[in-house]
């Protein structure tokens, strides 16, 4: 007998409806520039001096990175001489990544911004002249620390210029477009040898720690899962590791070797290649992050773009990865069955001849649409995709009955789907959302203790378990507040919301009811109401 399935409810009717929307264009990324000082030890090593990010800072926490920050107004009005080595490589069309367009050339601005920043993080004032004395020097900081605006004014009282001339451009990138808050960034290598009066100190705030690294070993510590670090710092600590600063200049400025296909090569944990795609998903969101995941059998997880560019940028970008890096596709994975995560599904597996598995729930639905399974993903499946890298299959229902989410043991990993996200609240929407499944779901991935989670839709997000356990705390909540209204005689989601969403705008208030409709029926099995 045949299970007869339930109508599409509104949040499904939502993505279907902007499947015929045009697909939404990338926000435009704001300028910033990093600094990364280099010595050789006394043992003629190479050195790179890399900063650990505050656990209490918003834009990512306990990330390591070199010295750096978001060019603001004022840089482009410090008093500058000179200019960095390598501009005209910096301004080349082959700097930026394949698809983008220039949109800042603002070289005394991005100047003014990295050397203000190696002051306000790490106390090196790099200028043409006499310096101020040490104690001088720690006072402006503390002051540029506290409002950045005073370090315009600290230069020009004691007639200071900054010197730019020994900065040598080394590589352009742009922020994915998956985030929120997207950067062009431009990076320079300055060489800071041992015996300077001046070297690197990190005041807990917004860092909480600095260090000199050998390349090589940076690397090492990223690869065992220790440390997370954005691409442009992985392709730099690498490219330093294999030649050196001088060496390494053309490799850095021109970063080809990074990309595949149109994309760069994004790649947060190893084995897990993230590709954005642009889909018709609910905003803020404005695509859906697909990934290749394993080291040499690799998955594609959730093709989600209806667009046939991408699509096409997708097959490149893999047919690349299979080239140069040995990671072969072998089968395509859903972690549930909305449109934004399988507009993609057809055209790849007709294009690639891969075989299409889900939840068998998942498979359900998909049949309701056209698409056929080739396999399926129960709870508790095992693959191992590479040597030694285990994949494990977990049912986590809740924002959809047949949702899985994917865990790379192996380096702490979790391929979390729509279980979490940091753009935006997930829609559990009844009756194919189930909200007491959905708060089981987020315990048991907590319970697991995942390093890092990489949702689809958004950036990754790190302490995995952390971020889970308090994403069910805070549902928890909002049903508390719901059963409040529900105690003072409001029964209709319609009239309880106001009191439990008062901070969104009205525009979602009718997927808003949805949610409130799932924590009554929560309440209602738990016995509370």
């Amino acid at each position: 007998m045949t299970e007869t399935l339930d109508p599409p409810n509104l949040y499904e009717e939502v993505l279907s409806a902007r499947g015929d929307e045009p697909l939404p264009a990338a926000k435009p990324p704001r300028g910033s520039a990093a600094i990364v000082l280099w010595r050789y030890d006394a043992e003629d090593r190479l050195q790179v001096y890399w900063v650990e990010r505050s656990e209490r800072v918003r834009f990512m926490p306990g990330w390591f990175a070199f010295i750096g920050g978001t060019v603001s107004r004022a840089d482009s009005q410090l008093p500058v001489a000179g200019e960095p080595r390598g501009l005209a490589a910096q301004n080349a069309p082959e700097s930026l990544p394949p698809g983008q367009r220039d949109e800042s050339r603002d070289v005394r601005g991005l100047v003014g911004c990295a050397l203000r920043e190696l002051f306000e993080e790490v106390g090196i004032l790099v200028t043409s002249g006499t310096s101020a004395s040490s104690e001088v020097l720690t006072t402006a900081r503390e002051a540029a620390l506290e409002d950045p605006s005073t370090f315009g004014r600290f230069l020009e009282s004691h007639q200071l210029e900054l010197d730019a001339r020994d900065l040598v451009f080394a590589g352009r990138w742009l922020t994915p477009p998956f985030a929120p808050l997207r950067f062009d960034n431009r990076f320079y290598l300055l060489e800071w040898p041992a015996d300077r009066s001046q070297q690197p100190e990190v005041w807990p705030g917004e860092l909480a720690s600095g260090q000199w690294v050998s390349p090589r070993e940076a690397q090492e510590r990223w690869l065992h899962g220790e440390v997370l670090a954005a691409p442009p710092i992985l392709h730099i600590l690498s490219v330093l590791a294999q030649a050196g600063p001088r060496e390494a200049l053309p490799r850095l400025q021109r970063p080809t070797e990074a990309e595949l296909g149109p994309y760069r090569r994004v790649e947060f944990r190893p084995g897990i290649l993230m590709f954005p795609l642009p889909s018709a998903t609910l905003p803020p969101a404005t695509h859906t992050n697909c990934y290749l995941l394993g080291q040499e059998e690799a998955v594609v997880v959730d093709p989600g773009s209806g667009d046939p560019k991408s699509q096409d940028d997708l097959v490149a970008a893999l047919q690349e990865a299979e080239a140069r890096l040995g990671r072969r596709p072998t089968a395509i994975w859903l972690t549930h069955h909305h449109p934004d995560h399988i507009a993609g599904v057809e055209p790849l597996r007709r294009r690639l001849g891969l075989p299409v598995l889900a939840h068998p729930q998942t498979g359900e639905r998909l049949r309701a649409v056209g698409i056929e399974l080739d396999g399926l993903l129960e709870d508790g499946h095992e693959q191992e995709l590479g040597p030694g890298y285990l994949v494990r299959v977990h049912h986590t229902p809740g924002h959809a009955r047949g949702h899985i989410a994917l865990y790379a043991e192996t380096h702490g990993a979790l391929l979390c789907g729509d279980l979490v996200s940091a753009l935006s609240t997930i829609i559990i929407d009844p009756p194919e959302g189930n909200m007491g499944q959905y708060l089981d779901s987020l315990q048991r991935m907590a319970d697991l203790q995942p390093d890092t989670l990489f949702p689809s839709h958004g950036p990754i997000l790190a302490r995995g378990g952390r971020f889970l356990a308090k994403a069910r705390q805070h549902r928890l909540w909002r049903e508390e507040r719901v059963y409040e209204a529900w105690q003072v005689g409001l029964r209709e989601p319609a009239e309880i919301l106001p009191r439990v969403y008062e901070e969104i705008p009205r525009m979602i208030w009718p997927l808003a009811e949805r949610q409130i409709r799932a924590h009554i029926e929560h309440l209602q099995e738990i016995g509370r109401i």
